[in-house]
């Protein structure tokens, strides 16, 4: 198995280009089966979990061609209203393809998604939306069977604004009769990125980015190229791992707009910054002061950087507090943390940081994609060597992040 290989200490310095978002590439992926014909996708990240969803556009009967981050994925072959399980079982994000193959056949079959074991991720939410649609849902042999006569515009409350239900409706009613109003509805970018590419190809759908989103159907979908947005989770690692080795680091190809509850904090922590269109960059203080956090849905602090932002206080000047209100067990980093030195209690889903002066670098392991990088963010900062296994985690939703760290001067290798 490949490891990490990390010598800290290094003050990190020098200027990242930020990849495309992953939560955006994979809803945008699963909507091109609502479409008859080719799809041009641009700046698509190069990383594990884009490779697996288009493994299952292929297994479902698409063509994918790729160059670098262009993606060329042709849907005119599909046939199959079934999601093969060996391929729904290598991730979450697997499951907003339900959402499009209903919205194209009127029916699915799928078993339940798998991914990083972060807490309870139920898809409940999902298929009361579905039901509310007029579809018909019944589960045999673990296997989910949706069929429907029809699918007719409602209306849809969620309980709670659930990212991957709002992107899975939205796609089940675009081809729809009638209209669908959906409330409560999460208001990530990345959903507004996947309804600007959906209403580019004829789409019509209005109030993304709020929690109120009318869908009205159409007849049919067009083929169109479309440029998918910067990932804001990989440009708050970035800033973060500037952040915890005192050092100066510029992220550029970013939309600083998306990421200012991670900015806010960094400047409270005593990081100065200098935000532009495209680009932040970070001067970072020889040692943090220690901030609370409350993960909340956004435009609240991102649950994807809590475990990143529990690396960079378990340095910091006096003690912080962080609440975790979307997953109940995202904690599982932080026993790894502690090995390095970090001073560290778990109270429920609150984690209380005494900030530590001297990190040293062992062996971790890491056990889900954003724990794993906060293992890296650590290890950044750590005395000696630290050693990360299980990197495949982290691999699932970061692109070069090996050739990103030592173009900024940090002193890291895999070992196979």
């Amino acid at each position: 198995m490949s490891k990490f290989i990390i010598q800290g200490g290094k003050e990190l310095a020098g200027e990242v280009r930020i990849s495309g978002s992953k939560n955006a590439a994979l809803p945008i992926i699963a909507a091109t089966v609502l479409v008859k014909g080719k799809i041009t996708l641009y700046n698509v990240p190069n990383i594990q979990d884009v490779q697996t969803m288009f493994e299952i556009i292929r297994g479902i009967g698409g063509k994918v061609t790729k160059k670098n981050n262009k993606m060329i994925i042709d849907t005119s072959k599909i046939n199959t209203y079934e999601i093969p399980e060996n391929l729904m079982r290598k991730m979450r994000s697997s499951v907003i393809l339900a959402g499009a193959i209903i919205g194209k056949y009127n029916k699915a079959n799928f078993s339940y998604p798998g991914g990083c074991e972060i807490g309870s991720r139920p898809i409940d939410l999902h298929l009361k939306g579905f039901e509310k649609l007029g579809i018909n849902i019944k589960e045999e042999y673990g296997e989910i069977i949706c069929n429907a006569e029809k699918i007719e515009g409602t209306q849809i409350h969620l309980d709670f604004p659930s990212v991957g239900a709002t992107e899975n409706i939205i796609l089940a009613a675009c081809l729809a009769e009638g209209t669908t109003i959906l409330t409560n509805a999460a208001k990530e970018p990345e959903i507004e990125d996947m309804v600007k590419f959906l209403n580019k190809a004829g789409a019509k759908i209005r109030g993304a980015g709020t929690d109120r989103v009318e869908i009205i159907g159409v007849k049919k979908l067009f083929e169109i190229s479309y440029n998918i947005m910067p990932d804001r989770i990989e440009a708050g690692t970035y800033l973060v791992a500037g952040a915890i080795t005192g050092g100066n680091v510029k992220i550029i190809n970013a939309n600083p707009n998306h990421i200012e509850p991670i900015l806010d904090k960094l400047e409270e922590a005593n990081c100065m910054l200098k935000i532009g269109k495209n680009c932040v960059e970070l001067k970072a203080p020889k040692r943090i002061k220690a901030v609370d956090i409350k993960t909340m849905p956004y435009p609240g602090f991102p649950t994807d950087m809590q475990s990143i932002f529990g690396a960079l206080l378990s340095t910091a000047k006096g003690t912080s507090i962080i609440t975790e209100n979307i997953f109940e067990n995202r904690f599982k980093y932080i026993q790894e943390l502690n090995r390095m030195g970090a001073k560290i209690n778990v109270e429920g889903r609150t984690a209380i940081i005494k900030g530590a002066k001297r990190i040293q670098g062992t062996n971790v392991v890491a056990s889900d994609l954003r724990g794993g990088a906060a293992l890296v963010i650590e290890a950044l900062t750590a005395k000696g060597i630290t050693q990360i296994e299980n990197i495949h985690y982290i691999l699932r939703g970061y692109e070069d992040i090996v050739e990103k760290l030592k173009s900024l001067g940090a002193k890291i290798f895999v070992e196979e």
